[in-house]
């Protein structure tokens, strides 16, 4: 069994350093674009438009958008119809999977709001499913074609900063609505004071998706290691920020959530010792 191991073991180190020799070799074909217009693009969107129904130009990223939307409300419909009336006593893997997911977000508002997280527990599910999936989406590497004719590798939905902030803001109106259900109109004032929580959860989501495009576009360009190096980091950074980015966002909205829904009761006003003491007199 050692012996095998070891093989097996000669064996990959044998391919890493054929691929990585190759790639050296070989280096990088898409000179003709620069890594500092590359990286423009990535942030700005101003070349790889694609045409939206004959109407307008818009980013790839809408398309991407619909496309995660529309498979996890299928998928969604397929396990509710056909995989949740079978549940078991006994967990079967896909059960157990999909318990711990749910139970993962749950216990997450229920840590963070005990006094009311039956609402918050299912929009921190809905969105953690949606930004784990949406960023594992440009994984697939599934093409489009663009306005002027060439393919491009459509992106992860919430690397456009629109859809960053539209996270972001969601996320705010959320708390903002556990603070009007726990303490009404004083809920507003207490969510309206920290203002900066829907442009910091949009930025930070929006830069760390961004960040993995960047560092894979850096390593293809600067180090011409256009074979191996690239797909590795990209899976990489692609299932980190997937993972983190998931955990940051809705642990951030049950935080906030919890705090501007706690109801905070008016203690009763003390009685002045004298006035009783005359009253008593």
């Amino acid at each position: 069994m050692k012996a095998k191991q070891k093989r097996n073991l000669i064996i990959m180190l044998a391919l890493a350093v054929v691929f990585l020799v190759g790639a050296l070799l070989l280096g990088s074909n898409r000179e003709e674009e620069s890594i500092s217009e590359v990286m423009r693009d990535a942030v700005l969107h101003e070349h790889g438009k694609v045409n939206f129904l004959g109407i307008m130009e818009v980013n790839p990223a809408l398309y991407s958008a619909m496309i995660v939307s529309a498979a996890l409300l299928i998928f969604a419909l397929i396990v509710r119809i056909f995989v949740i009336p079978k549940f078991k006593m006994v967990p079967g893997k896909f059960q157990m999977v999909l318990e711990t997911w749910v139970g993962f977000f749950d216990g997450l508002a229920k840590t963070n709001s005990p006094h009311r997280n039956k609402f918050l527990g299912f929009y921190l599910f809905t969105a953690g499913s949606y930004i784990f999936t949406s960023t594992l989406y440009e994984l697939f590497g599934l093409q489009i074609v663009t306005t002027h004719g060439t393919p491009l590798a459509m992106p992860a939905p919430l690397s456009d900063i629109n859809a960053a902030i539209c996270m972001g803001v969601m996320s705010y109106c959320i708390i903002m609505s556990g603070g009007i259900a726990g303490n009404g109109a004083s809920g507003i004032g207490k969510t309206l004071k920290d203002f900066s929580i829907p442009i910091s959860m949009s930025f930070r989501l929006f830069g760390a998706l961004l960040s993995g495009l960047l560092v894979t576009e850096l390593v293809y360009y600067t180090i011409k290691l256009s074979i191996v190096l690239p797909v590795v980091v990209a899976v990489l950074f692609t299932l980190l920020h997937a993972l983190i980015q998931t955990y940051v966002l809705t642990f951030l909205t049950a935080l906030f959530y919890g705090e501007v829904s706690e109801v905070h009761e008016k203690a009763p006003k003390e009685k002045n010792k004298n006035v009783k003491e005359q009253a008593a007199a």
